[in-house]
């Protein structure tokens, strides 16, 4: 599977980096904004070369020149994990500000699979008006909100459940969590 996977500078870029560890078998386009690089640092032990270590290929949020911001550029899936609120805002009303706002306005253009993953608490009436419109375009809006039927133990089990929602949506099979009413992990 072909993915384009984005992080930018919302708080909770582990979900986004633990995906990145879930996928790290397919294909995977990893755009990094700059305010992501900031809160890796500053909210992990990870460093931009452990993640670029995961991808096929990394692109700058700035590298508006790439085969990512085209239309033409053929692939299966584009998340957005964590999707800051800004970053929304500029998807939802059409704004390529930058490589991953017009790699996720030419997922939708393109009807293609495009997740956004967005992480604040609470929300503003602008922000809930946005995902409307995200949704209506045809984007899958996959809050980061965990559930807790499944008895979480650590913090890793909280984010895990978020990349399985994640990875559900793509299809592919794992065991991050226990489903409901499901037995087995």
């Amino acid at each position: 599977m072909k993915i384009i996977l984005a992080i930018t500078g919302a708080s909770g870029v582990i979900y986004g980096i633990r995906l990145l560890e879930e996928i790290k078998n397919e294909e995977v386009y990893l755009i990094i904004s700059k305010n992501a690089e900031k809160i890796i640092e500053y909210e992990t032990n990870y460093s931009l070369n452990d993640l670029k270590a995961f991808a096929k290929e990394f692109y700058r949020e700035d590298e508006i020149d790439s085969k990512l911001a085209s239309g033409s550029f053929i692939h299966d899936a584009m998340i957005i994990c964590p999707c800051s609120l800004k970053t929304m805002a500029c998807i939802a009303n059409g704004i390529a500000l930058n490589l991953i706002t017009r790699a996720a306005i030419c997922c939708l253009k393109e009807g293609r699979k495009l997740i956004v993953v967005p992480r604040e608490t609470p929300l503003d009436l602008m922000s809930l008006e946005n995902m409307v419109r995200l949704k209506r375009a045809g984007a899958i809006v996959l809050p980061a909100m965990p559930a807790f039927y499944y008895k979480p133990i650590k913090i890793e089990d909280l984010v895990n459940y978020i990349v399985g929602k994640i990875l559900e949506q793509l299809n592919i099979n794992h065991s991050l969590y226990r489903r409901y009413l499901d037995e087995e992990i």
